[in-house]
C-alpha cells in the first residue's frame, strides 16, 4: 500500500512537457525581484531568505555537489496555469535544490550531461518533503531565462520600450555545449537575431549546432549563422555576447568589442572561477551586474572591479544603462530562481490535471 505522505516525484521527461519560455521567464524575473528585499522588505512585499549555496567537492577535479536552500514569500505566477483570481493571490515556496557539476560527463562516451540536479519542495504548514522534482531541464531553463532577462533589461531597453520588437541584433555564442545549444536557439526565438556568430573549441560541436538550428521548425531563415574560428571572430560585431564554458583562460577581450561599446555580455561559465571567461580589461570598462549580491561576495572573491547593482533592481526601478555602455550580467544562479520555476511547474502540471511519472 502506498503512503499518501510519500513525496510525489515528477520526472525529467515530465517536466520538460511543461517547460516554456514564458513560464520560465516570469518564474526567474519574480526571484530576482524578490531578492532585491533580502536585506528588508515591507509587508507583502516579495522577497527571498536565501543562504549561501553549499560546496563540497569529491577527491577528483570538476566533481562538485552543491546544495541551494530558499524560501521565497508573497510573490505572484501568472503563466503556470492558474489563470483567474488566483494567478493574482501571492504565494510562498520553500524549497532545496541538490545539484552536481562534473565537467568531465560531456566526454564520457555515450556523454552524459555536466550538471544534474534535483529540486525539493515542502509545505509551507508541516515541513514536511510534498515534491521531488528532476531539475537538470529546470537548471538549464533557468539560466538561459536570466541571460533572456538580463538582456532585455540590460541592453534592449537602454534604447527605449520597443527596442525588445523592433531592433535587430548580432548575437556571439562562445560554448556550444547545453548551455550555448539553449542561449542560441532561445535567443533566436525571443528577439530578432540577424546574425549568430558560434564558437566552440572544437569546431566540429559548434557545426552540428549550426545544422541542428538551421533544420529546427519555425527557425527564422532571416538569421545568418557564421561558426567562426576562434572567440576573437565570433565576438567582433556583436551586440549581445553570451559565454558559456569551462574555460580558465579569458575568450572575450575589450580588443574585439565594437569599437562603439554598447555591448552586452551574459557571463553564465561554470568553471571554479565565476569571471575567468571574460578578461579583465573587459571589466574594466564594464559595469557588472550580478543575481545576488550574496553570492557575488562568496563566489566572485577577487573579481578586480565593482559591481554596480543586482539584476532585479533594474527590473524593479527601470534604473537602466547608457546607450553605449559595455554591460556584463555575471550569472551565478539561484536557489529561489529554481524554486519560482519548481513551483510554476508544479502548477502547470496540476492545473492541466496531469497525473505526474511516478
Amino acid at each position: 500500500m502506498s503512503n499518501p505522505l510519500a513525496p510525489v516525484y515528477y520526472s525529467e521527461e515530465t517536466v520538460r512537457r511543461f517547460l516554456n519560455w514564458s513560464l520560465v521567464i516570469e518564474a526567474v524575473e519574480s526571484a530576482l525581484q524578490a531578492v532585491v528585499a533580502m536585506s528588508g522588505h515591507t509587508p507583502n512585499e516579495p522577497f527571498v531568505n536565501q543562504p549561501v549555496r553549499s560546496f563540497t567537492s569529491s577527491s577528483e577535479p570538476g566533481q562538485v555537489l552543491l546544495t541551494m536552500p530558499a524560501f521565497v514569500g508573497n510573490y505572484k505566477l501568472t503563466s503556470a496555469g492558474s489563470g483567474g483570481d488566483a494567478a493574482n493571490i501571492p504565494r510562498s515556496t520553500l524549497a532545496c535544490k541538490l545539484v552536481t557539476s562534473f565537467s568531465s560527463n560531456p566526454h564520457r562516451e555515450p556523454p552524459l550531461p555536466s550538471i544534474n540536479a534535483n529540486i525539493l519542495l515542502f509545505s509551507l504548514e508541516t515541513g514536511e518533503l510534498t515534491t521531488i522534482m528532476a531539475g537538470t531541464d529546470i537548471t538549464t531553463w533557468r539560466t538561459v531565462a536570466a541571460s533572456l532577462v538580463a538582456t532585455r533589461h540590460l541592453y534592449f531597453r537602454r534604447f527605449g520600450p520597443r527596442a525588445e520588437r523592433e531592433r535587430e541584433i548580432t548575437v556571439a555564442i562562445i560554448g556550444c555545449g547545453v548551455q550555448g545549444q539553449m542561449h542560441a536557439s532561445a535567443f533566436c526565438s525571443q528577439f530578432k537575431v540577424k546574425q549568430l556568430n558560434l564558437y566552440n573549441r572544437t569546431i566540429a560541436k559548434a557545426q552540428r549546432l549550426s545544422e541542428q538550428l538551421q533544420q529546427t521548425p519555425g527557425f527564422g531563415s532571416q538569421t545568418k549563422i557564421t561558426v567562426c574560428n576562434s572567440p576573437g571572430e565570433a565576438v567582433q560585431g556583436s551586440d549581445v555576447i553570451c559565454v558559456a564554458t569551462y574555460s580558465k583562460v579569458p575568450l572575450v577581450h575589450a580588443a574585439d568589442l565594437r569599437p562603439d561599446g554598447c555591448v552586452h555580455i551574459n557571463a553564465v561559465g561554470a568553471g571554479e572561477i565565476h569571471y575567468s571567461e571574460v578578461a579583465d580589461n573587459v571589466y574594466g570598462l564594464a559595469q557588472i551586474y550580478v543575481d545576488s549580491y550574496a553570492n557575488a561576495q562568496s563566489e566572485l572573491i577577487g573579481l578586480a572591479a565593482p559591481i554596480t547593482a543586482e539584476l532585479g533592481s533594474v527590473i524593479k526601478h527601470g534604473t537602466y544603462p547608457a546607450e553605449s555602455a559595455v554591460t556584463i550580467f555575471q550569472s551565478m544562479g539561484m536557489a529561489s530562481e529554481d524554486a519560482c520555476v519548481a513551483q510554476a511547474v508544479q502548477d502547470a502540471i496540476l492545473s492541466r490535471g496531469r497525473l505526474p511519472n511516478l
